[in-house]
C-alpha cells in the first residue's frame, strides 16, 4: 500500500464534533458541541436577506470585504482600544479555525516548538502537528486552572517560539486575570516571543471576572496575533466566518497562508455581517445576560444533582467531574451518557495531554427547555449510569 502522510497519524478527527454525530445516533441532547441554539439578530437576518437578492455574489477581496474590515475595525477598538489597520492589519477567515491555522503557519517553522496550555481546544494540538511544528504543553492547575510561571518559563527555555493562549478558555472556563497576562507578558518579551490568541468568548464573561485583550499590555501589540470569531457572538457558527488581527509585518504572512488556504470567506456572508459589527453596547450586554443566565440555570441544577463541577468565569461550557462513576475511559462514559441518559457530552481526556479521565465537558448554550430536559435527564444518572 502506497503509504500516507505520516503526520496525519498523530491526532484523530475532533471528538467534539464526533459527539455530535453520537447525539444524533442516540437522540441525544446535544451539550457537546458548543453552538448556540438563539437565533441570530434580527438585523443581521434582515441584512442576510437583502443580500442574498442584492449581492455580491461572487469572490470577495481575498483578505476581505473592505467595507467589513472598516467595521471590524472600528468595532476591536471600540471594546479593546487598540486600532487595527484595515488595509494592512486584518484578514477575515473561514472561521476562527482557520485564523488559528494562519497564524500558526505564518510564525512557527516546521521543527520549531509551540507552547499550549493543557486543557485546551482540541484543534491547537492538530494546528501544531499540521505546521509540522512540535507542541509543548503546559498544564493549568485545578481548582482554578492556574499556570505556574516556572512551568511555563521551561517551555520557552525549551524553545518555544509562541504560546497559544485562549481566554476566555475552552474547555475550562477560566479567565486569565489581568496579574497573570503580565506574567506571560513578561516571559514572552523575555524569550522574544509571540502569543497567538483565541479571544472568540470574549463577550461571554460572568460578573465580576473582566476580559483582558493581551494585545492592550505595555509592548504586546507588536507579539500578539489575535485570532476570533464573530460565530458565538452573533449565533452564527455555520456562518463560518473569522478574522487575525496583527501587526502589519505579521499580516503579511497571515494574508499569504489565508489566500492558499481558502482563497477567502464567503462574499455575501461578509458583507451581511457589517450589521451586525455595527449594533450598539445594548446587544453585548443581552448577550452577557443571557449567558449569564444560562450559566445560572444549568450550574443551580448541576449543584441539585450533586454532580461537582468547576464554575466558569467565561464561555459556555463546564467541566464536570464524573470520578464517581469509576470509568477508566471516558470515551466509553460519554458513550453511556448518550445511549442511556440522552444527554451529550464531550470526554475531557480530548482536551488534555496528561492523562486524565475524570471529566466530560458539558454546555449551556441553549434554551431553558432543553437545558431544563438535560437536568432531568441527569437526575437520573446514577440509576442509568452504573458504577464500574
Amino acid at each position: 500500500m502506497i503509504q500516507l502522510s505520516e503526520r496525519t497519524k498523530y491526532f484523530t478527527d475532533s471528538v467534539i464534533r464526533r459527539m455530535t454525530r453520537v447525539c444524533n445516533q442516540y437522540g441525544a441532547l446535544n451539550l457537546s458541541q458548543g453552538f448556540p441554539d438563539n437565533d441570530p439578530p434580527v438585523e443581521l437576518m434582515n441584512s442576510l436577506s437583502h443580500v442574498a437578492h442584492t449581492g455580491p455574489h461572487q469572490y470577495a477581496i481575498t483578505f476581505g470585504n473592505p467595507k467589513t474590515l472598516e467595521a471590524l475595525s472600528a468595532k476591536i477598538e471600540h471594546f479593546s482600544g487598540i486600532h487595527f489597520d484595515p488595509a494592512s492589519e486584518l484578514c477575515i477567515t473561514c472561521g476562527g479555525t482557520e485564523a488559528m491555522m494562519c497564524a500558526v503557519m505564518a510564525t512557527i517553522n516546521p521543527g520549531q516548538k509551540i507552547a499550549i496550555f493543557s486543557p485546551f481546544y482540541e484543534n491547537y494540538g492538530a494546528d501544531a502537528v499540521l505546521c509540522g511544528a512540535t507542541p509543548i504543553y503546559v498544564p493549568l492547575h485545578v481548582p482554578d486552572f492556574s499556570f505556574d510561571p516556572v512551568e511555563l518559563e521551561n517551555a520557552f527555555k525549551d524553545g518555544a517560539k509562541a504560546l497559544i493562549l485562549c481566554n476566555p478558555s475552552n474547555p475550562s472556563g477560566k479567565v486569565f486575570t489581568r496579574d497573570e497576562l503580565l506574567e506571560i507578558a513578561k516571559i514572552v518579551e523575555k524569550y522574544d516571543a509571540f502569543v497567538i490568541t483565541d479571544e472568540v468568548y470574549e463577550h461571554i464573561i460572568f460578573t465580576p471576572h473582566k476580559h483582558t485583550y493581551f494585545a492592550t499590555l505595555p509592548g504586546m501589540k507588536e507579539r500578539t496575533i489575535m485570532c476570533n470569531s464573530l460565530s458565538k457572538t452573533y449565533s452564527i457558527t455555520g456562518w463560518r466566518l473569522g478574522y487575525v488581527a496583527a501587526p502589519s509585518y505579521v499580516m503579511d504572512r497571515v494574508r499569504k497562508v489565508h489566500d492558499f488556504l481558502t482563497v477567502g470567506a464567503a462574499a455575501p456572508l461578509q458583507e451581511a455581517v457589517i450589521a451586525g459589527l455595527t449594533l450598539p453596547d445594548s446587544y453585548y450586554e443581552g448577550v452577557r445576560d443571557l449567558f449569564t443566565h444560562r450559566k445560572e440555570l444549568f450550574c443551580n441544577g448541576l449543584k441539585e444533582i450533586g454532580l461537582k463541577f468547576y464554575e466558569p468565569q467565561g464561555t459556555y461550557f463546564v467541566m464536570v467531574d464524573i470520578s464517581e462513576f469509576g470509568y477508566d475511559d471516558d470515551y466509553e462514559f460519554c458513550l453511556d451518557l448518550a445511549r442511556n441518559v440522552k444527554v451529550g457530552a464531550v470526554p475531557g481526556s480530548s482536551f488534555f495531554k496528561e492523562k486524565v479521565n475524570s471529566y466530560m465537558r458539558l454546555h449551556f448554550a441553549k434554551s431553558d427547555e432543553t437545558l431544563k430536559e438535560a437536568l432531568f435527564n441527569l437526575s437520573k444518572i446514577r440509576e442509568l449510569i452504573k458504577k464500574k
